[in-house]
C-alpha cells in the first residue's frame, strides 16, 4: 500500500516521525510537502496529497497541520476523499471500519509522536466493515454530486 503524505510547517516535524513509522511498517509513501518549518499554506499540501489518493496513485493518505482541522477541510474539498481528523486510536479505527476513510488528518499541536504512531498503525491496518456502513458511505459520497 502506498501512502500520500502532506503537511504544513506546523505538521512538518510530526510528518518526519510518521515517515519513520511507515518505513518501519514497510509502507511505501510519497511526500507532497512541505519540506521545512518555514511558514506555508496547508491547503496546498493537503490538496496535493488528497489528489494522489483520489486519482489512485496512492491508496491512503495522512495529512498533518497544527490542529489537523484546516488540512482535513482542504483534503475533503477533493472529489472522492473522506479525510477524518482523528485525535486517538479509537477514532482512527472507527473511521476506517464505519466510514471507509481514505485519509487521516492529525493535529501536531495536540498529538504526540507515540499516539500518532499508533494511530497510523491502526488507520492503515483496519479494514472497512461494509454492510450497512457501505450504504451510508455511498450516501455521503453522493452528496458530492449536489
Amino acid at each position: 500500500m502506498k501512502i500520500a503524505l502532506g503537511s504544513d510547517h506546523g505538521g512538518y516535524a510530526l510528518k518526519q516521525d510518521v515517515m519513520k513509522v511507515l518505513e518501519k511498517l514497510g509502507y511505501e509513501y510519497e511526500d507532497f510537502g512541505c519540506d521545512s518549518t518555514d511558514s506555508c499554506d496547508y491547503p496546498d499540501f493537503g490538496a496535493a496529497a488528497a489528489r494522489a489518493v483520489a486519482d489512485g496513485r496512492c491508496e491512503r493518505g495522512i495529512v498533518i497541520c497544527t490542529t489537523g482541522i484546516g488540512i482535513s477541510i482542504a483534503a475533503n474539498k477533493i472529489h472522492g476523499i473522506r479525510c477524518a481528523h482523528c485525535a486517538d486510536c479509537l477514532e482512527a479505527e472507527m473511521t476506517r471500519r464505519h466510514n471507509d476513510a481514505n485519509m487521516l488528518a492529525i493535529g501536531a499541536g495536540f498529538t504526540g509522536g507515540n499516539m500518532a504512531e499508533r494511530m497510523v498503525e491502526v488507520f492503515l491496518s483496519t479494514e472497512f466493515e461494509g454492510g450497512r456502513h457501505a450504504r451510508r458511505v455511498d450516501k455521503m459520497m453522493a452528496l458530492e454530486k449536489d
